[in-house]
């Protein structure tokens, strides 16, 4: 058996510049960082030597692997040219549609899971890359690349996307102590309601497409995602919380889909009681809410949010990384 563990992301700025309608025509940037939320993947060959048996959400028993309904179990599978005997569990610690890049970190986990599998190595660049193409590419999904490398890589990192269709990753390099303030300033509420980042992305990137207004208003994020960088760098981490609420009014501006009443109340409240600033984290409308403040104003954000639950976070060095193989492996 082999197993791998693969972090979710929290992304803080430039969120809508790694979709292919913008960074076609200007380069994108993200600040992301993993977190210590997981996906587990585990491969184990299936007794028959034949048949494949996935089990997610659902569970799956397959003939032959393209008859396996899951699009990216499919596809992973057929473009390793893995022929199949093989059973594959997936389990998480966030569910699917919260904004943490669940999609995004099961590819690039089932992706390293099946290389190793077949005896291969691959580093965190292959795995992002390939990753991307599967989403994006093979299964056209509306979606960036930026999941796939936060996942990949791990860390805190300054990620750029170039109109070549080339990515950079550029880690972040904080003291120890701007990592603890910066860890210690972060809670993460759970709005209760989960969505499909499909639909919010899909109009996303046709506005940015059509609309030069939006299209500076990315512009704008990206500017930010970059100014967020040197502010950490220089230890100024309220200033990037209060960047955040300035992001987040740009971000909201972009589609009527990213946030919704209940949502802004949420914001508001969390405002109200001594936040710096916050984003709904992912494309939008539901998921988890990030909010940023100094410590002496959690209780107070806590309790203005007592109805919601808090899911505490820490930030995560690591990327993708097998984290069990047995010895018939």
């Amino acid at each position: 058996m082999i197993i791998t563990r693969t972090p979710f992301r929290v992304s803080f700025f430039g969120g809508g510049s790694d979709l292919p309608a913008f960074y076609g025509r200007s380069p994108g940037a993200v600040l992301s960082t993993s977190i210590d939320r997981y996906m587990y993947l585990s491969a184990h060959p299936y007794f028959d030597g034949v048949s494949t048996h996935v089990k997610y959400s659902q569970s799956e028993l397959a003939r032959t692997v393209d008859e396996l309904r899951h699009p990216i179990v499919r596809r992973v599978l057929q473009r390793l040219d893995i022929p199949g005997g093989v059973e594959i569990t997936s389990t998480a610690d966030v569910p699917a549609g919260t904004g943490l890049g669940s999609s995004s970190a099961f590819t690039v986990g089932l992706l390293h899971l099946m290389h190793v599998y077949a005896g291969r190595a691959a580093n965190a660049a292959r795995l992002a890359r390939e990753a991307s193409e599967i989403e994006i590419r093979d299964l056209a999904s509306p979606i960036g690349k930026q999941d796939h490398y936060a996942s990949a890589y791990g860390g805190l990192n300054y990620i750029r996307f170039f109109p070549d269709d080339s990515v950079d990753v550029s880690p972040v390099t904080l003291t120890p102590a701007c990592r603890a303030a910066l860890q210690s300033s972060l809670l993460m509420f759970y709005t209760g309601e989960v969505r499909s980042a499909t639909l919010v992305l899909s109009e996303q990137q046709k506005a940015i497409e059509s609309d030069e207004r939006i299209f500076r208003a990315t512009q704008q994020m990206v500017e930010m995602a970059s100014h967020a960088r040197a502010l950490l760098e220089e230890e100024r981490v309220d200033e990037v919380g209060r960047l955040l609420h300035e992001a987040w009014l740009v971000k909201r501006a972009i589609s009527s889909r990213i946030s919704n009443e209940r949502i802004d109340s949420m914001y508001e409240a969390a405002r109200a009681a001594g936040a710096w600033g916050g984003k709904l984290l992912g494309a939008g409308g539901g998921g988890f809410l990030l909010v940023a403040a100094a410590p002496a104003a959690h209780a107070a954000i806590r309790a203005a949010l007592a109805t919601k639950q808090e899911l505490p976070l820490r930030l995560d060095r690591g990327g993708s990384k097998v984290v069990y193989m047995s010895e018939e492996s």
